[in-house]
């Protein structure tokens, strides 16, 4: 961890952001392959990257702890002993090739933050607890927010059973870990002793960077409907298959996604995606008789998204029913939105505006953690600018050190004057 000044905001502009943005690329040397960032659950590259973070923690002023989902968690007493803790924190692993600021600057920015408050001796009246979540990604076994849903108390112990690519169970890795499951349930926090959840974390899409906006303060996390479809047709000679005797799966797959796209568009906040798109064996002569594609609806309201979920579910129907093709429908993903606390926003809008900065309002169309942590607590989030289009999951990922600053600064202001 850098070293911060106990008076760098006023002597050493940009100090902390610049500690936040070395820690990142000092955090990114753990990952499992050379030259890009890919950091899953439980790897060696997983645990040398929680023993740092477990480090800079310990260096910043806090107690240390690792729970039995590998999370590691750093709590910065306050000024009574076992007080009630505000917690913050998000996740440390990765996508495969992705960037070095998503999850992780949710858990950099208030280390940096704890460090400075514990140079200046600053206690508050609740501790703080920094928590970074070991998984949440959901790469190795295919199951997401491991890590805060846990701590949360709604780990689901059925995914114990899923597989890596390489035939090992979530169960196996844990154990040869030193992380057995009979303890999952201890790394539960106790409701009573949380008194919020406040997450920080980029973007991760385009709205603040069109508006020259350094941080915007996050509404909603939208909830989320997915589906696999499988589309039956008949395969037949492209050149000797009239065009309107063909039963053709992908063109049947291609209206469907079409229709997405329109229902999906010009509703504030709701988005419609096919982001996989299959013809098995397929070939350039040949009409396809199956496709197999992906569907991901999301929107910051519940009742937005099951009505636009309903209507495209109705027009595969009538599309298939049009086509004389066959089309199964499997959901894959149900989640409702989670809806940040308005008296947390008050208290986060509060301290972008003592920081001179414009307050904007936006929903995330992402999953976090926080999704997981609002089952014991309310949650909050701060989004932070992120450059290069707003693009993330992506190895361009980038932000700069004005904005980690001035994030580190709202954070700042945001705990110093909070209040339950």
């Amino acid at each position: 961890m850098s070293t911060l000044s106990s008076n760098s905001a006023l002597e050493y502009p940009n100090e902390i952001g610049q500690c936040i943005m070395s820690d990142a690329q000092a955090l990114a040397v753990h990952t499992e392959t050379a030259g890009m960032m890919t950091r899953t659950y439980l790897t060696p590259a997983h645990h040398g990257a929680a023993a740092q973070l477990a480090d800079w923690m310990c260096a910043a002023g806090m107690s240390v702890r690792r729970d039995a989902a590998g999370n590691v968690i750093g709590r910065y007493e306050g000024l009574t002993p076992g007080a009630p803790a505000l917690l913050t924190g998000s996740h440390f692993d990765s996508v495969r090739n992705g960037g070095i600021f998503d999850g992780n600057l949710g858990v950099l920015l208030p280390i940096a933050c704890v460090q400075r408050w514990n140079a200046e001796g600053k206690r508050f009246p609740f501790a703080l607890e920094v928590i970074g979540f070991a998984e949440e990604e959901g790469v190795r076994f295919k199951a997401t927010l491991l890590g805060s849903r846990a701590a949360a108390g709604t780990f689901d112990m059925a995914v114990l059973d899923n597989r890596d690519e390489d035939g090992h169970t979530m169960r196996e890795v844990m154990a040869a870990s030193g992380f057995h499951t009979v303890g999952l349930a201890k790394a539960a926090y106790a409701p009573e002793s949380v008194l919020a959840f406040v997450e920080v974390h980029i973007e991760q899409g385009p709205m603040l960077l069109s508006e020259d906006l350094p941080v915007g303060i996050v509404t909603a996390i939208s909830g989320a409907s997915r589906f696999m479809v499988e589309i039956e047709g008949l395969a037949g000679h492209a050149g000797t298959v009239p065009m309107d005797m063909r039963r053709d799966a992908a063109m049947a797959a291609a209206e469907i996604g079409l229709y997405i796209e329109r229902r999906c568009s010009g509703t504030p906040g709701l988005v419609g995606t096919v982001g996989q798109f299959n013809v098995p064996n397929g070939a350039a002569n040949v009409v396809p008789g199956k496709a197999i594609f992906s569907i991901d609806i999301r929107a910051g309201e519940d009742t937005v998204r099951r009505r636009a979920t309903t209507d495209v579910l109705a027009e595969i129907e009538k599309i298939g029913q049009r086509r004389n093709v066959i089309i199964q429908t499997r959901k894959t993903h149900e989640a409702p939105s989670v809806p940040c606390a308005p008296w947390l926003q008050a208290q986060l809008a509060a301290a972008v505006e003592r920081c001179g900065t414009p307050v904007r309002y936006l929903p995330s169309g992402a999953g976090h953690d926080a999704m997981a942590m609002a089952a014991i607590a309310d949650v909050a989030m701060l989004f932070v600018r992120c450059g290069n289009g707003g693009i993330s999951h992506h190895p361009l990922e980038t932000m700069t050190v004005e904005d980690a600053e001035t994030a580190a600064n709202v954070f700042t202001n945001f705990v110093e004057n909070f209040k339950k």
